[in-house]
């Protein structure tokens, strides 16, 4: 019988977390609308508004700051718009600004024109360029509204850790807007809002253990909000309408909750596991380049390449070995093209780069697999190149 498969594409997606699961059985028979006056409708609100407290709290902020969304790409289009309100007083913005490494939810523009974004270089070691992002708002023309500037907490691809904290400084000293992206951040990471400076901050729920379809723009304070992207019945205060995903929400609550216990403790077993596959990686093909390593990253991630083997090859290959993991984003409709990362910390991308990501039940036995399955392929890799 073979064995079960491996599983090491958290960044993409985790497995629903036991909390997550429980939280959704319990809450099955909740089958109110949430915005009905009576009983059943109550006990709906009273579960999402749990939930939300929940939430707010992986963020240390208020519940009232929470809006809930159908994923993080919903949350970064509503969020990424020329259109703000300060209470009832229109604001404008005029510019976006992005990191070169941003995901593609962001690095679309939301509701900006594209004539209206600009991209922000990164360093070769993959960290945004703040003496870039100070000279682009030094030079921003303040007459066509304030600048937005948007940037990732932690590289979905590569798991750098972003200079946020000194980014806000520099962007709210122009008098702009920070918007952190905190999806590969939230579960790994602390990510409170008031210590990290956003003024906004996006999060997913399948990220760290909930549910597909459930995601929250998190604001630092309830008075500076973005036009609504989806309006109708006025839910989550007007700032998003459609009845609510209960179980979604709940299951959401669940996992941030989860998140949040023995954070360090947790992150410190599993970069232990992660340092090891590295060694056990370096051991078998000395030439992997790992993208990154010896920056400042978060405990899970490792993103490789293997010379003269093209990361779709790698990805099949992997598969074939039981191996699950990707080769960069898995958000593009399942597509294997160039990383725009590598590109943009000046790599060749041409051969792509392969990402494994763990989390919270990945085992010892598990990196033991990891590196059997890496060193077959390796091998493999240096007698299809020696018979060339």
């Amino acid at each position: 019988m073979a064995p079960p498969r491996l599983y090491l594409d958290w960044n993409a997606t985790a497995p629903l977390h036991p909390a997550a699961r429980e939280a959704i059985m319990r809450a099955i028979d909740i089958f109110g609308n949430p915005n009905s006056v009576h009983g059943e409708g109550r006990a709906a609100r009273a579960a999402i508004e749990g939930a939300r407290r929940k939430v707010a709290a992986l963020a240390g902020t208020d519940a009232a700051n929470v809006v809930f969304t159908s994923g993080a790409t919903e949350a970064a289009n509503l969020v990424l718009t020329p259109e703000f309100s300060m209470g009832r007083t229109p604001l404008k913005l005029g510019h976006l600004y992005y990191s070169a490494i941003e995901h593609l939810a962001v690095r679309e523009g939301g509701r900006f024109p594209r004539e209206s974004t600009t991209e922000i270089p990164v360093t070769d070691a993959g960290i945004v360029d703040l003496n870039a992002l100070a000279a682009l708002l030094d030079a921003h023309d303040k007459s066509t509204g304030l600048p937005v500037v948007a940037i990732m907490l932690v590289n979905n691809e590569t798991g750098i850790v972003q200079p946020v904290e000194e980014a806000a400084r520099i962007v709210h000293a122009h008098g702009g807007l920070f918007i952190i992206d905190a999806v590969q951040a939230a579960g790994r990471l602390s990510i409170e809002i008031e210590r990290v400076g956003a003024d906004f901050m996006i999060i997913s729920s399948h990220k760290i253990g909930g549910p597909k379809g459930a995601g929250a723009l998190i604001a630092r304070g309830e008075a500076l909000m973005p036009k609504a992207l989806i309006r109708g019945g006025g839910q989550e205060r007007g700032h998003r309408s459609g009845t609510q995903n209960s179980l979604a929400l709940i299951g959401f609550g669940a996992a941030a909750e989860a998140a949040l216990e023995n954070l360090g403790e947790r992150n410190a077993v599993i970069g232990a596991l992660r340092d090891r596959l590295e060694a056990g990686m370096r051991a078998v093909a000395p030439d992997v380049i790992i993208h990154g390593a010896g920056g400042p990253r978060v405990a899970n991630t490792i993103f490789f390449t293997l010379p003269c083997l093209k990361a779709e090859t790698g990805q099949i290959a992997f598969d074939l070995e039981g191996v699950a993991l990707s080769a960069g984003s898995a958000c593009s409709s399942g597509k294997v093209g160039e990383s725009h990362v590598l590109a943009a910390m000046g790599r060749d991308a041409k051969l792509g780069a392969l990402r494994i990501s763990l989390g919270f039940s990945t085992t010892d036995e598990d990196i033991d697999r990891a590196i059997a399955a890496f060193g077959k392929i390796a091998c493999r890799r240096r007698s299809a190149g020696e018979a060339a």
